[in-house]
């Protein structure tokens, strides 16, 4: 098993918040309208990320967007490589997505298959009428053409590296760290 060690803390609390409305902002910005959209949270932190973007917009616009709640497992394509047993959960997604306009959330985009996994999820449950990405940090090191429309914060990365997004509503603290791959031969 690879052991990673904290390297450096890139977002705090209040970090945080502030790239949540300012997204919240773009968004606004982006489209005339948001009366056909719904807010999707891809499991496991996409969701209060998607929760606190549904904040922000009510107490910054005064705007209430429904949101759902989107989980992804049957579409990974490393499925049987993460468990012999994947645990399977629930997505609900309030008045489906026919002809919606997608705002669909995430923490990090790395690969981007995670993105594509969300996006082969929502093009099954019916036709929306756009799908737009926002996501806390993209790090980098694309292997498929997806890119984010909203970003809190780009994070160039090694891939020695990994993102570790931690949220109050999961883990009792809010912060993004930079995790490096230990040497070997500190780890003996």
């Amino acid at each position: 098993m690879k052991k990673y060690v904290e390297k450096a803390i890139i977002m705090d609390e209040e970090q945080m918040d502030r790239a949540i409305k300012r997204i919240t902002h773009e968004i606004l910005e982006k489209n005339k309208s948001l009366d056909n959209a719904v807010i999707l949270g891809i499991r496991t932190r996409g969701v209060p990320l998607a929760e606190r973007l549904k904040k922000a917009m009510q107490e910054i616009h005064n705007i209430d967007i429904p949101i759902g709640v989107l989980d992804i497992n049957l579409y990974r394509d490393d499925l049987t490589a993460l468990t012999e047993q994947p645990v399977i959960y629930q997505t609900i997604i309030p008045d489906g997505v026919k002809g919606k306009k997608i705002i669909l959330v995430d923490d990090v985009l790395y690969t981007g298959r995670t993105i594509r996994a969300a996006l082969d999820s929502v093009i099954d449950l019916g036709r929306p009428e756009n799908i737009q990405l926002v996501v806390l940090i993209d790090r980098g090191h694309r292997e498929l053409p997806i890119r984010a429309d909203y970003v809190g914060k780009n994070v160039p990365t090694s891939r020695r590296e990994k993102i570790v997004v931690m949220l109050k509503e999961i883990d009792g603290t809010d912060k993004v760290m930079i995790h490096e791959l230990a040497d070997e031969e500190e780890t003996c």
